[in-house]
């Protein structure tokens, strides 16, 4: 029966694609309305987490989301997770209810429809760009000042073998955290790879776990004395999560 994958998954695949568009079209004036103004962001955010919960349960996947703690509502954090899937994005605006805006790689803004709404709304890099990284470090300020969180996958990409859990971290969100003085959330995400990896012929419904861990308070920390740490620190808490399920 494995022929029956070679036919079933490319519609499965197709399906995640309509379920990310046609909410979009749907609501298209609306969310030109509230994409205006970074003063209507929190009506937008709203209305992204239900489009989230759209793609996720209309895939077949049953998030469940198992929290160490309450997030302050009010409070803006710097949510870090590891990165697998493109359903990641989807599963992070389900975990949060305190509005956030992703920063995430420029790429994505050629998908279709979606694309339109994620240059208007994230914050994107060009990695191969300097000046492109020292812009998203200014915006990310600006908006994190405006009382926002930022959600960074902080591998910077995704593993390629399936023997690489992770790869290592990046510096920008720890550098974010400890000069702005806000929380740091990690976040583990166990299944995401499983039920939607990037391999085209792999993926079926099912669970999807994450794991929300200790938010970490970043006052007092100093960018020279304890970013390596602090990043390193975070990184193990992810990792050994992963391992343990």
């Amino acid at each position: 029966m494995k022929w029956m994958r070679y036919i079933l998954l490319p519609i499965y695949r197709v399906w995640f694609y309509i379920l990310m568009g046609i909410p979009i079209i749907l609501l298209f004036p609306i969310l030109i309305i509230l994409t205006i103004s970074e003063k209507t962001y929190h009506l937008f955010f709203m209305v992204a987490r239900f489009w989230a919960a759209i793609i996720l349960y209309g895939m077949g996947f049953w998030p469940i989301i198992k929290r160490v703690e309450p997030m302050e509502k009010g409070q803006s954090y710097m949510l870090v997770a590891n990165h697998t899937s493109m359903t990641d994005i989807m599963m992070m605006l389900l975990i949060s209810k305190n509005p956030f805006v992703f920063v995430g790689k420029k790429e994505l803004a050629k998908i279709p429809v979606f694309g339109f709404f994620y240059k208007r709304t994230c914050i994107l890099v060009d990695r191969n760009n300097p000046r492109s990284r020292k812009e998203v470090f200014d915006r990310a300020r600006k908006r994190m000042q405006d009382g926002v969180g930022i959600c960074i996958f902080p591998e910077g990409g995704i593993p390629e073998e399936d023997d690489i859990v992770m790869l290592p971290f990046k510096d920008g969100a720890f550098r974010l955290a400890i000069e702005h003085q806000i929380p740091l959330l990690p976040i583990t995400l166990l299944d995401n790879r499983k039920r939607f990896p990037f391999e085209f012929f792999r993926g079926s419904p099912g669970k999807m776990r994450a794991q929300t861990h200790k938010a970490i308070d970043t006052v007092g920390m100093e960018l020279s004395r304890d970013k390596a740490r602090f990043r390193e620190s975070v990184k193990n808490t992810i990792l050994n999560s992963l391992e343990k399920y």
